[in-house]
C-alpha cells in the first residue's frame, strides 16, 4: 500500500438500489452491484460537484475499488435468496387534456414543440435491486480522503444508491483506513450486526471467476458524459 492513499468503507443498504448499465430509450436496466461510474457520482454530490470533473475523475479512476454483496441470514443463519429485481412500468405523458394550457405543458412533444406521434406518451421500464446491501472498499489519494470524509458526512446534494428515488436507510460512510484489509475487517463486523452474510465480490481485472466487461469508467461528467471500459472478475464468497 503507498502512504499516498487511504482506504475508504462506503456500506450502501436500502429497500431499492439501481446501478444504471445498458440502459437504452425507455428501459432503464440495473446491475446486480454498484458501478465505478455510480460510485463517483454518489461522491459528486456529497461534494457539490455538478460539471465535466475531467481531472478529479483522471486522479480518482487511478484508484483500486472492490465491491462485495451481501445476503440476509435466517434465523439458523443460512442466506437468503436475493429478492428478485422489481420492475416498474409508468406511462409518462397520457391521460392530459391538450385543450387545456396547463395540462398541455406536461404532454411530451418533439424537440420543435410539435406535438409528438402517437400523442406523445411514453412508457419506461425500470428496474430496480430489491433489499441489497453491499460493501464498498475505495482508494482515495491522502489529499481527498479528508475532504471526501467531511463531505459524505455534510453532503452538499442528497445521496443516492444509482437514483434518486433510491433512499439508503444506514449512513454510507464508515471510515478511512490504512489498508483495505482494514476497512474489510469493518465491513465484517457491520455485516454481522445486520445478519448479513458476504455472498460474493467484484474484483477489478481479470482472475478466477466470471469475467466481464463494463462501460461504467466515468471520463467526463456534466452534460457531455463519456465513460470507458473495464474489466472485472465476480468471485463468490465461501
Amino acid at each position: 500500500m503507498s502512504q499516498s492513499t487511504q482506504y475508504m468503507l462506503l456500506w450502501l443498504e436500502g429497500p431499492l438500489q439501481a446501478w444504471g448499465h445498458d440502459s437504452k430509450f425507455g428501459v432503464r436496466d440495473t446491475l446486480n452491484f454498484p458501478t465505478r461510474s455510480g460510485i463517483l457520482g454518489l461522491l459528486c454530490c456529497a461534494r457539490g460537484a455538478g460539471g465535466p470533473e475531467i481531472e478529479w475523475l483522471a486522479q480518482m479512476n487511478n484508484m483500486s475499488m472492490e465491491v462485495r454483496a451481501y445476503a440476509r441470514a435466517d434465523d439458523k443463519g443460512q442466506p437468503y435468496l436475493r429478492e428478485p429485481t422489481l420492475c416498474d412500468f409508468q406511462m409518462v405523458g397520457s391521460g392530459y387534456d391538450d385543450s387545456d394550457p396547463w395540462q398541455s405543458l406536461l404532454i411530451p412533444k418533439t424537440s420543435d414543440g410539435k406535438k409528438a406521434v402517437g400523442g406523445g406518451t411514453k412508457m419506461t421500464y425500470r428496474y430496480y435491486l430489491q433489499d441489497a446491501v453491499f460493501a464498498v472498499v475505495l482508494e482515495v489519494p491522502q489529499t481527498q480522503a479528508e475532504l471526501l470524509s467531511d463531505a459524505l458526512q455534510n453532503p452538499v446534494w442528497d445521496l443516492y444508491l444509482g437514483r434518486k428515488n433510491c433512499v439508503p436507510t444506514e449512513l454510507i460512510y464508515q471510515g478511512l483506513f490504512a489498508d483495505a484489509d482494514a476497512a474489510w475487517q469493518q465491513a465484517q463486523t457491520v455485516a454481522e450486526n445486520k445478519q448479513r452474510l458476504p455472498s460474493y465480490a467484484v474484483i477489478e481485472g481479470e482472475g478466477d471467476g466470471d469475467i466481464i466487461t463494463l462501460n461504467d469508467v466515468p471520463v467526463q461528467f456534466g452534460q457531455h458524459k463519456r465513460y470507458r471500459d473495464r474489466r472485472v472478475t465476480l468471485v463468490e464468497i465461501a
